[in-house]
């Protein structure tokens, strides 16, 4: 009997032990609610950066596929020039009175529709039904009203007299817009008198007559963040016959100042490895679209990559981001701004 009580004693006791080991391997309450909070605070802080990532690596992608697809449907138009009807006068000082303009709508009813597959297009009146927002976000970080014609895209577009040159004036027009079948909405700035690609064998030249296209994209629609270099972007197209089209993603701050063509390259690859010194017409475009951009160096002169020959030495053409003058410098060596972009 004795022994039998010692057994069950035993037992209960090892029970006894047993549970109260297994209570503090337990976590209590606060533990619990601890632990929660710390792994809130981690995803706090590391899922906008992921989220961010993700995003930049679908526009990177989309932003790819629109430029193949805009590229091959420009390089299938005979001809960019002279479609619709911009009608006018423009006074000496620059001052101009539009009596009829269908261009920029023309150009993409009779033209780009006939090469590139477009759900929707939208006159000047109702670029919104196109899915584009009326505040937009530059690269530097400034509010924009949506431009609504090539004056308010850039007003030195329309009339530039810069000393010692001949002056420049051309009408505003307004712009139009489409949305494609992949869901990008797209205004369209349009140049019906743009010329061909005659200009580089002189010095200097306008870029402004060059251009005959500029498109100015939104990924997503209206949806957001309606930011350049994000879900918006450019693309623009030169020279009537044999167009170039180019669609450059300035980074947002300039280099430093006074930077040759021959150390250019380094200085870009200072910023990321992606990164690289825009081409001729790559810098002209971002002067189309410089207050897309922002963030200039007040000096003006910026140098692109492409290089030319000028009174029998190696030049390099620049652009200057003020007036739109495209020049060959006299030297590779000469300093100026530069402006890098992403490939």
């Amino acid at each position: 009997m004795t022994l039998v009580c010692a057994f069950t004693m035993a037992d209960r006791l090892s029970r006894i032990h047993n549970g109260l080991v297994g209570l503090r391997s337990a976590f209590t309450m606060a533990e619990i609610l601890l632990s929660l909070t710390i792994i809130g605070v981690v995803a706090a802080i590391t899922l906008p950066s992921l989220t961010g990532n993700i995003n930049e690596r679908t526009w990177n992608t989309q932003r790819k596929a629109l430029y193949a697809r805009m590229s091959q449907a420009i390089a299938l138009m005979p001809s960019l020039n002279g479609y619709g009807k911009l009608s006018g006068t423009i006074s000496d000082d620059g001052s101009q009175s539009v009596t009829e303009d269908t261009a920029a709508e023309t150009f993409v009813t009779d033209g780009l529709s006939k090469v590139l597959k477009i759900n929707n297009i939208c006159d000047n009146e109702h670029l919104k039904d196109c899915g584009l927002a009326s505040k937009i976000t530059n690269i530097k970080g400034d509010s924009l009203d949506f431009p609504f014609d090539m004056q308010t895209l850039n007003s030195g577009i329309l009339s530039q007299n810069f000393a010692g040159h001949p002056s420049y004036n051309q009408l505003n027009t307004k712009a139009a817009a489409f949305e494609t079948q992949n869901g990008e909405s797209i205004a369209v700035y349009y140049n019906p008198n743009c010329s061909i690609n005659q200009a580089f064998t002189n010095y200097w030249n306008y870029v402004q007559p060059l251009f005959c296209a500029n498109f100015l994209y939104d990924l997503n629609g209206s949806k957001g963040p309606n930011t350049v270099g994000k879900d918006l972007g450019f693309i623009t197209v030169f020279y009537a016959v044999d167009p170039v089209v180019v669609a450059p993603v300035p980074l947002m701050q300039n280099s430093a100042t006074g930077v040759s063509q021959i150390a250019a390259g380094k200085e870009c690859l200072k910023f990321s490895d992606d990164s690289r010194v825009p081409n001729k017409e790559e810098l002209a475009a971002m002067y189309i679209n410089k207050e897309l951009i922002g963030n200039w160096d007040a000096g003006g002169f910026y140098l692109s990559s492409s290089t030319d020959i000028y009174e029998g030495a190696p030049a390099a053409w620049t652009v200057d981001i003020n007036h739109g003058t495209m020049y060959k410098t006299s030297s590779r060596t000469q300093g100026h701004a530069l402006r890098c972009i992403k490939r």
